[in-house]
């Protein structure tokens, strides 16, 4: 399917890179195009060696013609760009990464996909973790930072994969399927991408795509969304609650999954979201029969993912939090729920198009907001009309300092920025790294 083509990519970034050097094996002619002048020369070099063409600064109008095979597109990438257009007008295939790469796999890997709207990294990291201390040879790839191109020669026949799948990922997958699939739950998001919550949400479903009873579909029963988009998903379904029986649920503080219970006390997880996830996972364990033992061991042990709620450090009685992966409203939310003392909540970042009005019942302890980025204005329109003391800045580490400096003991600074990073940093990992590093530097 993809030897001897004529194949263009669009955009570079870590996906488009792996997935240039995987299509340079098989005879493509293959050009990639990106935006940034500044892409990593190392990188550059090593694909023209193996003759890819790369072109850095503005798309060139003459790229795509009748003669291309196939556009792969970085997720980032709006559809609404002139070479996706061209290529719609053409019927030139439009795919993502994820795509092309699953054409590369065994036909008897098992493939574990999970999506959704928020939790989709700790699920993913906790089924990781969890599989790859028992027999099965597990690989971790997807939206979690590790483009599934890069793994390919490395996965063998009757492998497991645990992939994390956004939802621009899944916008362009054709046959990619997933033999469990999993969604975390579903509220508005990505707006900017999808355009409206149905064109979002119906994307999120393919994760189900191409699935038959054989197949699994492990869904949040709690998340009205969730069930109303999955009611007619072929699947076999498995609910997950921390409020009715099902499948798996919470009771009384601890977690229910057929015949097995989990004492939340023994697990190093906090908070009902984190329940959540740990169930999913859970449902995972339970479909290829994990020792119990070794989840529970896992529990004790797993500590979350990097950017998600991480505490920093404690100065002058201050404790601050790192919640850089925090990219909507109910991460947000999320964040603002596990705490009941007084907090400083610093927001800003790029303007999806999203209202942050679901945001204020959730912060009667937030005594200010100190805001940045593309949508500081926003934010501040939003803190005037709530009474909520806001103070604009034009950057990150402003907002940190000055936070710091107007607070007092007792306190949390909490960076829960409710929105992506791309206006002032490549990604949220790269956001939350400097939040951290700002942080250590305050004396």
């Amino acid at each position: 399917m993809f030897e001897n083509k004529r194949i263009v990519i669009l955009g570079m970034a870590r996906s488009g890179y792996e997935v240039a050097k995987l299509l340079a094996k098989y005879n493509n002619n293959i050009t990639i195009n990106d935006m940034n002048k500044d892409e990593d020369p190392i990188k550059v070099r090593e694909l023209e060696a193996l003759g890819v063409k790369v072109i850095l600064g503005e798309p060139q109008a003459d790229l795509i013609t009748q003669n291309v095979d196939y556009l792969v597109k970085n997720p980032g990438i709006h559809e609404s760009h002139e070479y996706v257009q061209k290529c719609r007008e053409l019927n030139i295939p439009v795919l993502t990464e994820i795509e092309v790469a699953y054409h590369f796999l065994p036909k008897d890997v098992f493939i574990i996909g999970i999506t959704g709207t928020n939790g989709k990294t700790t699920t993913t990291s906790l089924i990781y973790d969890i599989l790859s201390r028992s027999e099965y040879p597990t690989h971790l790839a997807g939206n979690i930072g590790i483009p599934l191109s890069a793994m390919v020669d490395k996965i063998k026949a009757k492998d497991i994969l645990v992939i994390e799948i956004s939802s621009q990922q899944l916008i362009n997958v054709d046959q990619f399927k997933t033999n469990i699939g999993i969604l975390t739950n579903l509220s508005e998001a990505h707006l900017d991408a999808h355009g409206t919550y149905e064109n979002y949400i119906h994307t999120k479903k393919k994760i189900f795509a191409h699935h038959t009873k054989a197949d699994i579909g492990i869904i949040n029963f709690d998340n009205q969304h969730c069930l109303e988009l999955t009611h007619d998903i072929n699947s076999t379904r498995k609910y997950f609650s921390t409020k009715e029986k099902a499948e798996a649920y919470l009771e009384s503080g601890i977690i229910y999954v057929a015949e097995k219970s989990f004492d939340t006390k023994e697990i190093k997880l906090i908070g009902q979201h984190n329940y959540e996830n740990i169930m999913a996972a859970l449902l995972v364990c339970e479909e290829l029969k994990i020792d119990e033992a070794l989840i529970k061991e896992t529990l004790k042990e797993f500590g979350g993912v990097d950017h998600r709620m991480a505490f920093v450090r404690t100065i002058n009685g201050i404790d601050f939090y790192n919640d850089s992966k925090s990219t909507n409203n109910i991460a947000t939310i999320t964040a603002l729920n596990s705490f009941n003392k007084d907090t400083i909540l610093i927001l800003g970042g790029v303007d999806r198009g999203i209202s942050f009005e679901p945001l204020k019942e959730h912060m009667s302890n937030v005594i200010a907001v100190y805001c940045y980025g593309q949508t500081k204005d926003k934010i501040k329109e939003f803190c005037d009309k709530h009474d909520i003391p806001c103070f604009i800045e034009e950057e990150l580490e402003a907002a940190i300092i000055n936070a710091y400096q107007h607070s007092k003991e007792e306190k949390i600074i909490l960076f829960s920025p409710a929105c992506a990073s791309w206006d002032q940093y490549k990604n949220f990992e790269i956001r939350g790294e400097h939040f951290k590093k700002v942080v250590n530097d305050l004396k």
